[in-house]
This record gives structure tokens, sequence and C-alpha cells, in this order.
């Protein structure tokens, strides 16, 4: 991956320093790349088999405002995060740390869910694999480790769990695929 390049001595060093410097200059940030892109390892997201288009029965892009059964419990001009007032912020059939639903420009957008604990873990992935596909597992892979990310990807959602294994806590995304992406406009402004 490395190749050594040999160092010629010369009555005038600091011309080939130079010359020998903008190569290196060039090749610096592709090697980096190259690094990070194999030291990352692949994620691959697993095609919904039944893309559920929304959450919970409501469908991407309602007016969460408007929902009586949804408190307000963080806003900014653009995003606003809510709180299910009656559910006792439940998922997959067993209690979570937190479920939020949160709009974008009065558009529900995303679903943003915590958990603690590795029994829950394993119960959410079951869950998730049961409904919207299972996992391919490749031959090799490592199924456990210090952080574990799986996701799912249908026409208008897309599914990301994050486990971190070292203090057993678990995220869950559920984004509109249309609709998340403008987060990415507001993301600066939020919580200022």
């Amino acid at each position: 991956m490395f190749t050594l390049v040999p160092i010629r001595l010369s009555p005038n060093p600091h011309a080939e320093m130079k010359d020998s410097m903008q190569p290196l200059s060039l090749t610096w940030p592709l090697t980096m790349m190259i690094a990070i892109v194999i030291g990352a390892g692949p994620v691959w997201a697993v095609p919904i088999t039944n893309d559920p288009k929304g959450f919970h029965d409501i469908p991407w892009g309602t007016a969460l405002s408007s929902r009586q059964d949804l408190e307000p419990m963080r806003t900014d001009p653009h995003i606003v995060e809510y709180l299910h007032k009656t559910d006792s912020s439940s998922f997959a059939g067993t209690q979570m740390t937190s479920v939020l639903y949160v709009s974008v420009d009065d558009q529900f957008a995303r679903v943003i869910i915590r958990y603690q604990g590795d029994h829950i873990h394993r119960q959410v992935l079951g869950f998730l694999e049961s409904r919207f596909g299972r996992l391919e597992r490749i031959p090799g892979e490592m199924t456990r480790g210090l952080t574990q990310q799986y996701n799912w990807r249908g026409s208008d959602t897309e599914i990301n769990l994050t486990y971190q294994a070292g203090t057993e806590r678990g995220y869950i995304f559920f984004d509109s695929r249309t609709l998340a992406p403008r987060f990415n406009d507001n993301i600066t402004d939020f919580g200022q």
C-alpha cells in the first residue's frame, strides 16, 4: 500500500526537496481516504420488504402540530421534536428510553428511538428483521463489536440502528427518504 521513494543526495537539496514534495502532497489525501474507507468497514442496507411509509400509522409529511396525541418538547423555527402524550415510549413490544417524533417545516420526517440494554437490543434487532427484512450476514463478518450498525432502505423509508456494546445503548432512526435530507439545511441552527 505504501511506496518507498529513494532519496538522492545532490549539490542543491532544496531544489529536489521542492520537486519531491509536490507528488507527496497530492497523494497524501488519497492515501488517507483509502485508509479510512478500508478501516471503516462496510455498511450495507437491506431492502425493506414492507416499507411502512411513516411510523405507527402516521404517514411521512403529516403536520405533527395538528395532532392532539403529540406534545412539542423542543422547538426551532424549522425543526420540532414531539413526544407521544399517552404512549409510554414502547417499541418492538418493550420499553424504550424515549421515542421522539421529529418534523421539519411542520412535516413529519423522522423518529428517533433510544434504548438501553443488550437484551432489549436483541429483541429490537429481531423485531426489525422480522418486520422489514433479514440482515444478510457475510461469512467472516463480525456481528459483535463495540459499535454495530444495521440499515434497511425502502422506497420511502430508511431505518438505521446503531448499538454501542460498551455502554449498551441503542439508537434507531426511522427517516423519510425525501424529507430527512432537509435536516441538513437546518442542523447548524437547531438548538442555538
